[in-house]
């Protein structure tokens, strides 16, 4: 976590769900990189969580831009808006864990890999992260 803006509300949960969707996009490539041979339908199902990650990291990228730019004088509107993306991100970051366990589990390929499984499971580790610190700073207000 940066730490260039104090206890400043939304911005803080704003820098961890930029870091961290853009951790998740990332981790669709690595998986589908580290495994191969991984069944099409988790490598369509990877592609198009790293398309979404990536549009979420894109608006968390605008709405931090939009707070610096207003001096920090966060109208309610906006407040709530940041609000509603933070809780989409969570949403986001329980659907990829989801989707990690799934292939974990059900992947023919998976099964024997213990490599693999590690990965997946620091990965899931990581997104569970992400999850408790936005949890806590929300929580804060």
């Amino acid at each position: 976590m940066q730490f260039y803006y104090g206890n400043q509300m939304p911005l803080r949960v704003l820098d961890e769900a930029e870091f961290w969707k853009h951790q998740e996009e990332e981790h669709t490539v690595v998986i589908r990189e580290l495994v191969k041979n991984l069944e099409a339908h988790f490598i369509e199902a990877l592609k198009e969580w790293e398309k979404a990650l990536s549009e979420t990291h894109q608006k968390v990228v605008r709405f931090i831009e939009t707070v610096i730019r207003s001096g920090n004088v966060i109208s309610p509107s906006l407040y709530e808006d940041v609000m509603k993306l933070v809780s989409f991100c969570l949403e986001q970051s329980q659907g990829f864990i989801d989707l990690c366990r799934q292939i974990k589990t059900e992947s023919e390929v998976i099964k024997d890999n213990l490599t693999a499984k590690v990965v997946l499971n620091h990965i899931i580790v990581e997104s569970e992260y992400f999850m408790g610190i936005a949890q806590t700073i929300l929580y804060q207000k």
